[in-house]
């Protein structure tokens, strides 16, 4: 099958049954469709796709895995919709001219004073305030339920001696690679994940780009932020030993 929506549930379910589920990614079975989409077309270009021996099947993912997954979409949404009411706050008070600290934190600490200079819309900044509590508490509660989930799990226990990353990242890893074992060495993990050079070259010249950011970008995006995370805090720690 095509490895897109629902893939998974019905691949579980035809292991349940005894059947040997194969999922090709899109990306790989797009390049053999013939002429229109249609049904048929889709079918033999699947086919045609799975019998080439160089394409890596999609491992079929467990009902935790993706129960995980979703959890860290939950939160990845409750913190886009908390950045945005937090932006249109201060928006709303520097039209009006009125000063805000620059932290996030300072901000929310204030913001319930400063609002109160905006008598019209002071009632609907309540309530803006009011939903980013919520986004805030609805974060917390899924953090802690992750690490209820993973308190012994002991590949995210050995992820999280990692300097850099924590249960979310760890957490986050594991779901979306599953099984390590099946990547041959680090370097295929790591192309799998985006985080290997583009590469362009041609006879003898050979040219390294950026990233190829081609795998899991939320899973490459908590690892780069925690290895930047961890790099300041490595600063921090040699500038106070010079101090």
């Amino acid at each position: 099958m095509e490895a897109c929506g629902t893939a998974h549930h019905w691949g579980r379910l035809l292991l349940s049954l005894g059947h040997r589920v194969k999922l090709i990614h899109p990306r790989y079975v797009r390049p053999y469709r013939r002429r229109s989409k249609t049904d048929r077309n889709d079918c033999d270009a699947i086919l045609e796709a799975a019998r080439c021996q160089d394409i890596h099947p999609v491992p079929v993912k467990s009902h935790q895995q993706q129960q995980v997954q979703h959890l860290h979409g939950l939160r990845e949404t409750w913190k886009k919709s908390r950045t945005q009411r937090i932006n249109l706050l201060r928006g709303i008070l520097r039209e009006a001219g009125i000063e805000a600290p620059t932290t996030t934190a300072a901000f929310l600490r204030a913001a319930p004073t400063l609002v109160e200079g905006l008598a019209p819309l002071r009632a609907s900044l309540h309530i803006v305030l009011a939903e980013i509590n919520v986004y805030e508490q609805c974060m917390a509660d899924c953090e802690q339920q992750l690490k209820r989930w993973h308190a012994d799990d002991a590949i995210v226990r050995k992820l999280d001696e990692v300097s850099g990353i924590g249960v979310l990242t760890a957490s986050a890893l594991k779901a979306a690679v599953g099984q390590p074992e099946r990547f041959a060495n680090g370097r295929r993990l790591s192309a799998w994940l985006g985080m290997t050079p583009r590469e362009f070259s041609s006879g003898e010249r050979r040219k390294l780009g950026h990233i190829s950011r081609q795998g899991n970008t939320y899973v490459r995006t908590l690892l780069i932020h925690g290895a930047r995370a961890a790099l300041l805090a490595a600063q921090r720690c040699q500038q106070r030993r010079k101090n």
